[in-house]
């Protein structure tokens, strides 16, 4: 493995690459954002409202949301601007209670919202396909997400849908130069968490077509037959979690008083009794976790050294979301032993190694590593 000589991240990440520099390139596209004409930018979000709020029949813009930080100041940034949108939760199966209040705070701002919940017994055995497949449990939440949104803006003829950060520029996949306005299938497939699956490859006796409906969505076709874009608020503005931040708990946002649920951040990841599992099977397939992430953030944005970034790697750990596993087993019916054993299945053995009975990886970050 080899790591970014400026963040802490391994070239084992998706769609991150290191230069001859040492560098990554999600910290180089970083180091690019101060000579980015924002304002510029941000009058180019002025006439994509324009052009929205002329188009629009009804609501402007639709925005997906969670309740919060990003989705809260995406709202709070929408309503600035004079947007009337329309937002809306793909409900994770088990939302936390703090998730529940945050996004009641959201919708208390002033919008209209759909909050969608799947058919609990047709999600958890899409999950745990995705699971046993890919050793993800992420890939359901991120189609939902996706195809009911493009799905609501069609239905309802929106001429905008805003996400927030463009992750293929802020985690590596390209520079921000080469970003596009539109998030597309292109996109999707490659970005977008799902491995270039549809609905349709999900469908068998377990899961019909029928009940895989909320994952189909609408087509790049239908989507432009009916003028809908999408676009990514943190093209315009400059995305950093910590503004998201202060901007959310300004607007009412509650934190995670007593620490992060998984990662660096107390104010991020609320919402989804399981999510934690999402981000935890990077360790078993990339060498490194949702910390790594969260820290190499804080590092970009000068808010860490690297040095201090290792020490709070070594004082924290592997973060094993035992909680959220028991959680994620009861909603797919599964004993803790055959989680493992998937998981296990997954591990990367270009990385990891057996040395006494113990899983290593010889290369990672920190050399005086206690595995366990």
């Amino acid at each position: 493995m080899k790591y970014c000589a400026s963040c802490v991240l391994p070239d084992t990440r998706p769609n991150l690459v290191i230069g001859r520099d040492g560098v990554c390139n999600a910290c180089m596209n970083h180091r690019n954002k101060p000579h980015i004409d924002w304002p510029e930018r941000q009058k180019t979000f002025r006439k994509i409202v324009e052009e929205a709020q002329r188009r629009s029949s009804g609501y402007d813009c639709l925005i997906p949301v969670s309740g919060g930080k990003d989705s809260t100041w995406q709202t709070v940034k929408c309503l600035e601007y004079g947007l009337n949108p329309l937002t809306f939760t793909y409900a994770p199966p088990l939302r936390t209670e703090l998730g529940r209040n945050n996004l009641d705070n959201l919708i208390d701002l002033g919008v209209d919202h759909i909050d969608y919940r799947i058919n609990p017994k047709a999600e958890a055995v899409f999950l745990l396909k995705s699971f046993r497949r890919f050793g993800n449990c992420g890939t359901p939440m991120h189609t939902a997400i996706f195809s009911i949104s493009r799905m609501l803006a069609n239905r309802f003829r929106i001429p905008l849908i805003i996400w927030g950060e463009d992750s293929s520029t802020e985690y590596g996949g390209k520079k921000d130069s080469d970003a596009e306005f539109e998030l597309d299938k292109a996109w999707l497939n490659k970005f977008g968490v799902s491995h270039g699956t549809s609905a349709a490859d999900w469908v068998d006796a377990d899961l019909t077509a029928k009940m895989m409906t909320p994952y189909v969505g609408a087509s790049d076709e239908e989507l432009t037959q009916s003028g809908t874009a999408s676009i990514f608020l943190g093209y315009f503005f400059k995305w950093d979690p910590e503004e998201s931040r202060r901007v959310a708990v300004e607007n009412g946002m509650k934190i995670k008083e007593d620490g992060a649920r998984t990662g660096f951040y107390n104010y991020a990841d609320l919402d989804d009794e399981f999510i934690a599992v999402h981000h935890w099977m990077k360790w078993y397939k990339f060498g490194f976790t949702r910390l790594f992430d969260n820290l190499s953030i804080e590092i970009r944005n000068g808010r860490m050294t690297r040095d201090a970034a290792l020490e709070v790697i070594r004082a924290t750990g592997d973060q094993l979301p035992l909680n959220d596993i028991k959680a994620f087993c009861r909603f797919t019916k599964i004993s803790e032993d055959e989680f493992f054993s998937i998981a296990e299945q997954f591990r990367n053995r270009e990385i990891w190694s057996k040395e006494d009975g113990t899983w290593k990886m010889k290369d990672f970050i920190l050399p005086d590593w206690t595995w366990t």
